[in-house]
């Protein structure tokens, strides 16, 4: 079988799920070609040496230039904060690299745009933003039944993305708290993936209005080396700093076909971990998907007998569920790592088709548009056109 090497960046969360993407898909699904672990790189090099050891990655390299240059790597993947995203991704480009990248693309539209007139003069590369939520076999579901007709007229979505590790007012000052490393807050981490879903389901958005807050205006800053995401140690001899992004984002929207949509957005909700919700109304029927209970879609039908309605469950575990039959029989369910691996997986076969995939930078850039407009919108106080 054919083998493209990957070269990683970053080594702390997002590094661990596609690092363990990387090594299963090919356990799994035929993808045609089976990606080599090559080399893993990031700046502090005993922790490094011990993640590529345990995840199986054959070198470790502390300067991503050189993993980026290297004639041997086929594919360089982003998994480090957003402010470093733009400068790998392009270099990796005109090194004629594939790229899987971390959401959200950039920091902002200009870095977007750009890296995608760059990808554009590449049209062998495939480009990927790892909207992993996508590749949940319920949610493809979601979309299966709304392309049927099942749904009828979408009126609305209605999303949440809901989780709350900031809460105590001791967590440190982390990258993601940082406008200059982490460009947004919840805005940017949690609501890119639900614009992403609202994209794919319902449609392109057409405008924006959005409300946006800050809870802990100043934190304790973090030992660095030490900390990440959901987790952070801090350097109680640092002092404090100003935390420059915000704490919750409410965005309500139009889109193009008319339907209305919400999203709500904070990480300071109490007991949600990881509330990825989206409810879907249409004409016909109602979907509803919590990705705290991910392997199960709610579906409601008003073509049912009156006597008959109500919102049934459907355990997503079939064989004829999107990317079930790669795994186990009915009723065993999957986690979060499998949707990485399906991404990758869906990587490697589009490499090896030369069909784009997507979400793709183009994705990533109208996804950062309409971020961007509902930042905008909160600051002036108004409704912003996408």
């Amino acid at each position: 079988m054919k083998t493209m090497n990957v070269g990683i960046i970053g080594y702390k969360f997002m590094g661990k799920a596609h690092s363990n993407a990387w090594s299963k898909a090919h356990q799994f699904f035929d993808m045609g070609i089976e990606p080599v672990m090559k080399v893993a790189c990031g700046r502090h090099p005993d922790a490094l040496k011990e993640f590529a050891d345990n995840w199986g990655w054959e070198e470790i390299e502390t300067d991503w230039r050189k993993v980026v240059a290297r004639a041997d790597i086929d594919i360089i993947d982003i998994c480090v904060p957003q402010y470093l995203h733009f400068d790998i991704a392009m270099a990796a480009l005109k090194a004629g690299k594939h790229v899987f990248c971390e959401k959200p693309l950039a920091m902002n539209v200009e870095e977007a745009r750009l890296l995608c007139e760059e990808a554009d003069m590449h049209a062998g590369l495939i480009h990927y933003v790892n909207h992993n939520y996508r590749r949940c076999p319920a949610v493809m579901l979601a979309k299966q039944l709304i392309d049927e007709g099942k749904i009828g007229r979408i009126f609305h979505w209605r999303g949440a993305y809901l989780q709350d590790w900031i809460v105590d007012p001791n967590f440190p000052l982390t990258w993601h708290l940082q406008a200059d490393k982490a460009g947004m807050g919840p805005q940017g981490d949690l609501n890119s993936h639900s614009v992403d879903l609202a994209r794919f389901l319902i449609g392109e958005i057409e405008s924006v209005s959005c409300m946006t807050a800050n809870f802990i205006t100043e934190r304790v800053l973090p030992d660095e080396a030490a900390s990440g995401t959901f987790n952070g140690t801090a350097d109680v001899a640092a002092g404090k700093g100003k935390v420059t992004v915000e704490d919750a984002a409410f965005m309500h929207v139009r889109f193009v076909n008319g339907a209305l949509g919400s999203f709500e957005t904070s990480r300071f909700a109490p007991g949600r971990k990881n509330y990825n919700y989206f409810e879907i109304y249409g004409s016909k029927g109602s979907l509803v998907f919590n990705f705290e209970r991910m392997n199960e879609l709610q579906f409601f039908s008003l073509e049912d007998p009156t006597y008959a309605q109500g919102f049934r469950t459907i355990m997503v575990t079939e064989g004829e569920h999107a990317y079930i039959s790669g795994w186990w029989p009915p009723g065993h369910i999957i986690g979060y790592e499998h949707e990485f691996i399906h991404a990758v997986v869906d990587f490697m076969k589009a490499i090896g088709s030369g069909a784009q995939i997507s979400p793709n930078f183009h994705d990533g850039l109208r996804e950062m548009e309409i971020l961007s407009a509902g930042l905008l919108s909160a600051k002036e106080r108004r409704e912003v056109k996408v």
